[in-house]
């Protein structure tokens, strides 16, 4: 399969002469082959946008939610076909695929209600003037999103950048390409010409383009290239609006059922072969229930059937955690070896006897990994899944609600959640903490991001003009 980019509302290969090419990774057959932007394309991309943003930023609220629900229908109808290229390229099976594109597209009409209302107020002036509150959208937004789940991210940060007026840059994520492209193809005959363009590319493209004269840099991904955007942004003056990695803990009570919690623990850890953002990466659990514990967890462990992860060069990364955290103690309950064969496969494992020393505890790890710490006290284990550079979210399992309070009011995090690792009502909109990012990247707020505000004071000529 050939992609192509969109650029000034042109499908093509672009002016670049670099290629890549993506693999499945369940069998490791070449899938897509991709071309790569020029420094020349990224420019090219951007002026075109620049050029659209006047034009879409004057189009009136109600209209550009209605290219937004007309693009939803579209992508709602494909969903079949984006979830076969999503398997093919990062290997989600097809069901779950289909589940994460039902998501975006619930996301993309969720922005297309909330636009035309998006919040202006009026002020208390005087009787002989009118102040007022008035929104309007940044300009040209560079949309940079992840592998993991493709579609529902793109969908978060398109939707609400298009509704509220601006025009956007889209470039996938080097491993999902084809999904990208298939849905912008999707997505941009619904807007007008020019306000949505496609850029492929790997991180110099990335790079390229977010120090580029954009308004907006919008990134899900990794934390070391959030942190390269954000430099980018600083030296230009684009905002930057950054979810990047994490290392989210999960606390297991003393006063919880073992079993109950090691599903939740396999749920968190091992959903999507654990290429989550918020995944849980390390487990601190307490004494009192560490052993049935963590024989429920192993037991779980061999339950899950997983999907491959994305490609072999994340698999050996996962695995050489996984290796360093024996080799300096851990002990292995299930899992923990390259299966043979081929396709970038790893078994759900579970270790125990680790420390936060341990780089699979220390650092984001993206894989069906769920390191375990044996803590003697509650107040232990909150310091300690406090104790990291991420602050993306947090999960506590507690039948005390005072234990609960504390949680949610002292855990560094985004998002905390007691009882559940997944779930929340829609909506809902979060701060991620120090290497995790900044901003808001979902929910009503993401509107208020991708907007500036304006005051306005209005007041008469005087009599006799």
């Amino acid at each position: 399969m050939n992609v192509e980019h969109l650029i000034n509302a042109s499908w093509g290969p672009g002016s670049g002469t670099r290629t890549t090419t993506v693999l499945n990774p369940a069998s490791g057959e070449p899938v897509t082959t991709v071309p790569v932007a020029s420094d020349a394309d990224v420019s090219a991309a951007v002026k075109a946008a620049r050029d659209a943003a006047p034009g879409w930023a004057r189009t009136a609220p109600a209209a550009r939610a209605a290219a937004l629900h007309a693009a939803a229908n579209a992508v709602e109808a494909a969903a079949d076909e984006l979830a076969r290229l999503m398997n093919a390229e990062m290997g989600k099976p097809t069901g779950d695929a289909r589940d994460s594109i039902g998501a975006g597209v619930g996301t993309l009409r969720q922005y297309a209600e909330l636009g035309p209302v998006h919040r202006g107020r009026a002020l208390a002036g005087n009787d002989e003037a009118i102040d007022l509150m008035a929104y309007a959208p940044r300009g040209v937004v560079a949309a940079v999103t992840p592998w993991n789940d493709p579609v529902a991210v793109s969908c978060g940060l398109l939707g609400a950048a298009l509704v509220t007026g601006n025009t956007v840059i889209y470039k996938p994520s080097e491993r999902t390409p084809a999904t990208g492209w298939r849905l912008t193809q999707l997505l941009a005959p619904h807007f007008p010409a020019r306000v949505l363009s496609l850029l492929h590319g790997d991180g110099p493209v990335g790079a390229a383009l977010a120090a580029a004269e954009v308004d907006v840099v919008a990134h899900v991904g990794s934390t070391a290239t959030g942190r390269s955007i954000a430099a980018a942004c600083a030296r230009t003056g684009a905002k930057a609006l950054l979810e990047n990695g994490g290392s989210d803990p999960l606390v297991v009570d003393a006063d919880v059922d073992p079993e109950w919690a090691a599903q939740q623990a396999a749920l968190g850890a091992f959903a999507n072969s654990g290429q989550i953002c918020v995944a849980v990466e390390r487990i601190y659990v307490h004494r009192d229930v560490a052993e049935p514990f963590l024989a429920a967890l192993g037991a779980e462990a061999r339950r899950w059937t997983i999907g491959p992860l994305v490609d072999t060069r994340l698999r050996d990364a996962v695995h050489a955690q996984v290796s360093d955290a024996v080799a300096a103690g851990a002990r292995v309950l299930a899992g923990g070896e390259v299966p043979t064969g081929p396709g970038a496969y790893y078994p759900p494992t579970v270790l125990a006897g680790c420390t936060d020393a341990m780089a699979v505890v220390r650092e984001e790890t993206f894989g069906p990994v769920a390191p375990v710490v044996t803590v003697d006290s509650f107040d232990e284990a909150l310091a300690r899944a406090a104790d990291s550079p991420y602050g993306l979210a947090a999960t506590v399992l507690t039948g005390k609600m005072s234990h609960a309070q504390r949680a949610w009011r002292e855990l560094p995090v985004g998002t905390v959640k007691v009882n559940a690792v997944f779930g929340g009502a829609p909506g809902g909109a979060a701060h991620p903490r120090r290497g995790s990012g900044q901003g808001f990247g979902y929910g009503p707020e993401l509107l208020d991001e991708l907007t500036v505000t304006k005051a306005v004071h209005l007041e008469a000529p005087p009599t006799g003009w």
